[in-house]
């Protein structure tokens, strides 16, 4: 049975430590962390992945952000975690705040305090991320 549970873990978190933490994204654990990531998306774009810890669906979004990272890596101090089930005040915040509905897993790209792109389940995948973060990154068009 231990071995069943064991194995159920790693599907869902893969083996060890996550692979954003150990990547060096950022967890929002506290309001005041969300407060604080929404001040920076003043400075520049933030994305926002709001991830649960139980679910398969939300498992292979996590490795799809790990894989983009692992080619981005100079993104991953724009990147915040947020556990769904774990922090569910700041998940909710982030909701209301930003104006979208809650979706697990979802990666939102936050920039001036407002929501510019967002995804969930299937639709989080490296390429869209790459996709939505240069599209931020790039100025407006010109009229």
């Amino acid at each position: 049975m231990l071995r069943l549970i064991t194995g159920m873990k790693g599907l869902l978190l893969g083996a060890g430590k996550h692979k954003l933490e150990e990547l060096g994204v950022r967890e929002l654990l506290t309001l005041d962390d969300w407060r604080a990531c929404l001040e920076a998306s003043a400075e520049g774009p933030v994305f926002v992945f709001k991830h649960s810890t139980t679910c398969p669906i939300s498992a292979a979004a996590h490795r799809e952000v790990g894989r983009y990272l692992e080619q981005a890596a100079s993104a991953v101090s724009l990147f915040h975690l947020v556990k769904v089930i774990e922090s569910r005040p700041v998940s909710n915040a982030i909701a209301t705040e930003l104006g979208i509905t809650h979706q697990s897993p979802q990666i939102i790209l936050v920039k001036n305090r407002h929501a510019l792109w967002s995804a969930s389940h299937g639709a989080v995948r490296a390429g869209a991320i790459a996709d939505a973060f240069a599209a931020a990154a790039s100025p407006p068009p010109s009229p």
